[in-house]
């Protein structure tokens, strides 16, 4: 029994050496890690485990007319790491060979069957077992089959005299090194695995550390940030070449290959094609498969991942190398992790684009809403100045001037604020010439306040104060508008004595809902608390007064 227990040992040592070999193919390695094998997959690991088996079979030792052997290990690591279809069809792959080689052999039968038993196990524990866990059930999956394999042998092998003198001799180093060996082989290509997940983590981290450095130039995407994208991830993959193309056209390509992939223009390679057409990771080892239009194109090797906004391609990043079969496993779980990563980015500033677009389209609606009603006022209230007081006609003219170049004018999204109050001040001028008396306007702000603030912010509350607080009021009263430094920032208030605002409005305002808005044209105060909400966090600040309104905001 010694002498068989060592044969056993020598022949599990070929089996670890083997698989330790073909652990380190790159094909094996890409095909045991998948997440869900394919059918070719599963067909080429069951002839891969099945082949094990039949080596197995083949290093064995006769023992009185049976074969003491490592068969079953192949078969139950095939089934337990791969699945139910790897574990049957490679143990009926053995089981056919252990029959063919020993036709009418007294165990022939008996082990063949429980090598095909020792599949349909593998793939049951394949199915119950925990990932970590799975060599311990190797380890008994294995004592319980060459049990199994035992009993077959007592009760289908004749004589039963020598079938007991078989099981006799076999049992236990069979048991001890089949058992033994399936988690040894189970643990040595799991850790293929803990490999990948360490690569995963290391690759997570790059790619976040990417993520970071191209973040700023994805606010404002156009050719040169795309370009200053591409640079940072070439430098911190290691790569030879990285372009962005949209569905039709080069955005950016650095690195080799610059001289033909040019930024707006065609893409030249069909492999880009099917990426953006599929939308699915295409790995090219060699330049036909890249398919570059261009007859010295010195790209070699390329992952080409696409780029999606939800649901839909919007292009592609390339990263590719000058030496053929240059791309790693690890290259490929960056290349998707960054693909996800840039068309996050990229969707979110489109978003941000957007926002900006729709923030600015209504300041434009704001300003170009000039009420006829006020203009005719205000030009009525100038003729009446012209005879008898000229001198302030004059100045009223200066001030409507004022007012409508800033209102017709501003492009800027930011303005200084004194600029800002001074086309407050056009405003309130022409106002008080109209009301004389019965409109007083008080104004407290700092000297040494410098900062911006978003364009046309002051003027539509202090319009909001006059025409709904005051004028819809007594029919007079004071406007007072503040300007104060404070810790959390500059706070501005535009306070009146008039009406009052009702709840309901300010409850309409703060929800978003359509009826907070205060005029027809459907801009206003509503317009004036969204902006700043967008540009500090927070929006206006609505206080119901013993008598009046007060609105406030901080400008941080």
């Amino acid at each position: 029994m010694a002498e068989l227990f060592q044969h056993l040992v020598n022949n599990l040592g070929y089996v670890i050496v083997i698989t330790f070999f073909i652990s380190r193919f790159k094909g094996f390695r890409q095909i045991i890690i998948k997440e869900k094998f394919k059918a070719a997959d599963m067909v080429l690991l069951a002839v891969i485990f099945g082949t094990f088996g039949i080596m197995g079979t083949y290093v064995g030792i006769d023992v009185n007319g049976a074969i003491a052997n490592t068969r079953n290990i192949g078969i139950m690591v095939g089934g337990i790491l791969c699945g139910p279809f790897v574990g049957i069809v490679s143990s009926m792959i053995a089981a056919v060979h252990r029959i063919a080689i020993d036709i009418g052999g007294i165990t022939a039968i008996p082990c063949a069957i429980s090598t095909v038993v020792g599949g349909v196990l593998s793939g049951i524990i394949y199915k119950r077992a925990k990932l970590k866990n799975r060599w311990v059930w190797g380890l008994g999956g294995g004592i319980l089959l060459e049990s199994l394999s035992m009993l077959l042998i007592l009760i289908m092998s004749k004589p039963f005299d020598t079938a007991y003198q078989i099981v006799k001799d076999i049992y236990i180093p069979m048991m001890m090194v089949n058992g033994g060996g399936i988690a040894i082989v189970i643990l040595m290509i799991e850790n293929i695995f803990e490999e990948q997940e360490e690569i995963g983590a290391k690759q997570s981290k790059l790619a976040l550390e990417i993520a970071n450095m191209t973040l700023p130039y994805f606010r404002d995407i156009n050719p040169k940030s795309l370009e200053n994208v591409c640079k940072i991830i070439k430098e911190k993959v290691g790569a030879d070449a990285v372009a962005i193309t949209d569905n039709d056209t080069v955005r950016a390509h650095v690195g080799l290959g610059d001289d033909h992939h040019i930024e707006g223009q065609n893409i030249l390679t069909h492999a880009t094609e099917d990426v953006i057409r599929l939308g699915k990771v295409s790995v090219l080892q060699r330049p036909s498969e890249i398919g570059c239009s261009h007859p010295d194109c010195p790209l070699r090797s390329a992952i080409v991942v696409p780029l999606k906004e939800q649901d839909s391609v919007i292009g592609a990043l390339k990263i590719y190398y000058g030496k053929e079969n240059a791309v790693l496993q690890s290259s490929i779980i960056l290349a998707q992790g960054l693909s996800q990563l840039i068309s996050t980015q990229m969707e979110l500033s489109k978003i941000e684009k957007l926002r900006g677009m729709a923030t600015r389209a209504e300041l434009k609606a704001l300003q170009a809403q000039i009420n006829p009603h006020f203009m005719f006022n205000a030009l009525n209230t100038i003729v009446s100045f012209i005879r008898i007081d000229p001198d302030k006609a004059r100045a009223l003219i200066i001030d409507l001037s004022t007012y409508l170049r800033h209102n017709i004018g501003s492009d800027e999204q930011l303005v200084d604020i004194k600029k800002e109050m001074e086309h407050v001040n056009a405003y309130v001028k022409i106002e008080q010439a109209r009301f004389g008396d019965k409109l007083s306007v008080v104004w407290d702000i700092d000297d040494d306040i410098d900062i911006k603030i978003p364009s046309f912010l002051i003027q539509p509350l202090v319009e909001n104060s006059i025409k709904h607080g005051i004028l819809k009021g007594a029919g007079f009263g004071t406007v007072r508008i503040n300007a104060k430094k404070t810790p959390e920032g500059v706070v501005v208030s535009i306070e009146d004595d008039g009406m009052g605002i009702s709840k309901d409005v300010i409850d309409c305002i703060y929800s978003g809902a359509e009826s907070s808005r205060t005029d027809k044209g459907g801009i206003g105060l509503s317009n004036v608390h969204n902006r700043i909400r967008l540009m500090y966090g927070k929006g206006v600040t609505i206080e119901r007064l013993p008598k009046g309104t007060r609105i406030s905001f901080v400008v941080k």
